[in-house]
């Protein structure tokens, strides 16, 4: 069986049936999707299958069934309206924005937001004549590839500031927060959720099922640009032919993540063979959380949870295998990432102190210390090469 197909088969397999609920006309305030899809509207009642929204019908994002654990459900819904505060709630309320405004653009002001796919994968249009900011909280719960046909678009993370080019895919930042500002812009999105993307990642020999880690900035591999315009078309043309419960857009959905994989490929940790072995399974999962959660505040407690251990024994195991406790451990591969973003990040004043800072080392000083301890330089002199 090839490597493509057998992607298909186990990506396929973790699928349940959906049914849609039946046709009613209860009022509810928000839709049950998760915050990057979810839209607050005020529904009144309308012919099945449609809710009004700012005096405007629009489709009904429905799907009761989409919070379901492991369900894959179907997304169709659309927003449109003329007042910038609808655009805000309505846009801001998708992708679970903060300090989002929007004003208009040469006295006019309309948008209008589309997606169609399922809860895996969704093609979306972002249109608007006006002009839209805000801010992205990190962690979104979908990996975002996005570009603009027309119009204007600016990106800043870390104090770093991008334009977005015209027809060049860029990957929206996935582990970090960020502002945006777009304005009288044609903008189309793929969103693919994490944990689909890490299960046909899994199938492939570069990849296994280490965690997946993007680079802050991820600009597309241009030299894949046909393939990717190709997956684009096969998942249009999918959703023609056999919408989103047939086994051509299942194929195609793979198709997609595969491209998207070699597009923007992931810096996978490389974790140590000792953890391959059967006894060390939890051991594993919990060495896993460190890396997924890096950035983050981990305890030893969040550790034991997500290996199945009693604290002791979680200490036992990091001792056993890697002669260091699990918060030294934590610190090593905090330290590993530091490492990472100085290199690409260039002789900028300060930077130092704002990336050790975003990997949890609070005290200067001490950080300093244990880098140049685990690197044989300090972290100025990285910054310089």
């Amino acid at each position: 069986m090839a490597a493509s197909s057998r992607v298909r088969a186990a990506v396929r397999s973790s699928s349940l049936t959906w049914s849609p609920p039946p046709c009613g006309s209860v009022e509810r305030d928000t839709t049950p999707h998760p915050p990057q899809n979810r839209i607050r509207i005020t529904r009144k009642h309308a012919p099945c299958g449609q809710v009004v929204a700012d005096g405007i019908v629009v489709a009904d994002p429905l799907i009761e069934a989409f919070g379901a654990e492991e369900t894959i459900a179907p997304v169709r819904f659309e927003v449109s309206g003329t007042r910038p505060d609808a655009a805000v709630r309505d846009l801001g309320g998708i992708y679970a924005g903060e300090r989002w405004s929007a004003v208009p653009s040469q006295g006019r002001f309309d948008y209008r937001y589309t997606a169609i796919g399922d809860s895996e994968v969704t093609i979306r249009r972002s249109q608007m004549h006006g002009e839209i900011r805000g801010w992205m909280p990190a962690g979104s719960a979908d990996y975002v590839v996005t570009w603009i046909t027309t119009g204007t678009g600016e990106l800043e993370m870390r104090g770093e500031r991008w334009p977005m080019l015209l027809d060049v895919p860029v990957m929206f930042p996935a582990d970090d927060e960020y502002s945006f500002v777009t304005a009288d812009y044609d903008q189309r999105l793929v969103h693919f959720d994490r944990e689909f993307v890490r299960r046909v990642a899994a199938m492939r020999a570069e990849v296994a099922d280490r965690p997946l880690r993007f680079g802050p900035r991820r600009g597309a591999d241009e030299s894949i640009g046909h393939r990717w315009q190709g997956a684009l078309t096969a998942l249009s043309r999918a959703l023609r032919v056999g919408g989103p419960d047939s086994d051509v857009w299942q194929d195609a959905k793979v198709t997609a993540a595969e491209v998207f994989l070699d597009m923007f490929p992931p810096q996978s940790d490389s974790l140590p063979d000792v953890l391959e072995q059967p006894r060390n399974a939890r051991l594993r999962a919990a060495v896993e959380y460190i890396h997924a959660h890096a950035a983050e505040p981990v305890s030893i407690v969040d550790l034991s949870e997500a290996a199945g251990l009693s604290v002791r024994s979680v200490q036992e195991s990091f001792r056993r295998v890697f002669d260091v406790s699990p918060l030294t451990y934590l610190r090593q591969v905090r330290l590993d990432r530091v490492h990472e973003e100085l290199l690409e990040a260039g002789p900028q004043a300060g930077a130092v102190g704002d990336i050790a800072r975003r990997w949890g080392f609070a005290h200067l000083g001490r950080f300093s210390a244990s880098y140049a301890e685990r690197f044989g330089e300090y972290p100025k002199q990285t910054l310089r090469r």
